[in-house]
């Protein structure tokens, strides 16, 4: 029997948590037990997954079976393409520069900033009236 390699790993955006397992096969893509078209119709969250997968030319040689958790459309298709990226670093370490140049390795820090209290959100005020 041969031994069939996983390479997992962890990628996070905002409040989305994406844990990702990368074999060699195919290039089919499952998320939550459903396929890439079936779970995201938004193109562009598509495009932001495939690209570690494009920039590296391995779009067929991999299953890719991942498990999303919280956040919203983009959050979601920016931890996972955190996840690919860091799975695939995990498979062969020398696609690092390629994928560190593009940007794709550092997660992204930015979070929803909180609503502070006597104001209507996090920068909007209550209209000021003078009289």
């Amino acid at each position: 029997m041969a031994q069939d390699t996983t390479y997992y790993a962890t990628g996070k955006r905002k409040n989305a948590i994406a844990k990702t397992w990368i074999t060699p096969g195919k290039g089919e893509i499952s998320i939550n037990g459903r396929t890439l078209e079936d779970y995201f119709r938004v193109y562009t969250a598509k495009t932001i997954i495939t690209q570690p997968l494009v920039l590296t030319n391995n779009q067929d040689k991999f299953d890719i079976k991942i498990k999303v958790l919280g956040g919203g459309i983009i959050g979601q298709a920016g931890a996972i393409r955190h996840g690919i990226t860091k799975a695939l670093m995990e498979f062969d370490a020398g696609l690092r520069p390629v994928l560190k140049r593009a940007g794709f390795v550092r997660r992204d820090p930015r979070e929803k900033e909180r609503k502070k209290y006597g104001q209507k959100g996090a920068r909007a005020r209550f209209q000021f009236s003078k009289r």
